[in-house]
């Protein structure tokens, strides 16, 4: 079986009950955690290794890592191919963008990441609130909807109402 597999089956509630899967990501939040304080206080930019000897530096099993390398995949610079097809002896290079990395914290909404104190020494404080405004403000729901009163979107110079809302009563 795939280690990526064996994470899924770990974390599928239709073969454990709701509180193991709880109880397990629960788990490996914590290990996910030391991970990354890890990564981030020696100021790893380049990690690197087989999968096997990423889990032993980090502390994960085999197929963690491969759950791991899922959810950092969109803060590298270049993603790691197809993880699900990733063994023990797979060679992963993960050369990390720590904004993005940050960003994408705050998207996962896991402040046990982001408000990890080891940031400190890769991001000032001025960069982490500016790139928490920025998730905050790609997140604001925005209406499109255009008002009577409005130029027409079609970009005739009409006002809409008079224009492609003409019909809209």
């Amino acid at each position: 079986m795939a280690l990526y597999d064996l994470w899924k089956e770990k974390t599928d509630e239709s073969r454990n009950s709701a509180q193991q899967v709880s109880d397990y990501i629960g788990a490996y939040f914590d290990k996910e955690k030391e991970a990354y304080a890890k990564i981030l206080g020696a100021q790893e930019q380049t990690v690197e290794g087989t999968v096997k000897e990423l889990a032993a530096k980090y502390g994960l099993e085999p197929f963690e890592v491969t759950a791991f390398i899922d959810g950092i995949n969109t803060s590298l610079v270049t993603p790691v191919g197809n993880v699900e097809e990733l063994e023990e002896d797979s060679t992963v290079k993960l050369e990390i963008v720590w904004e993005n990395l940050y960003y994408n914290m705050c998207k996962a909404k896991a402040p046990w990441l982001y408000e990890l104190p080891e940031w400190e020494g890769i991001l000032d404080a001025d960069c982490r609130i500016e790139i928490r405004s920025r998730y905050r403000k790609d997140m604001q729901a925005v209406s499109h909807k255009v008002g009577r009163n409005e130029p027409c979107p079609c970009g005739s110079g009409k006002k809409y109402k008079n224009c492609c809302g003409k019909n809209d009563d």
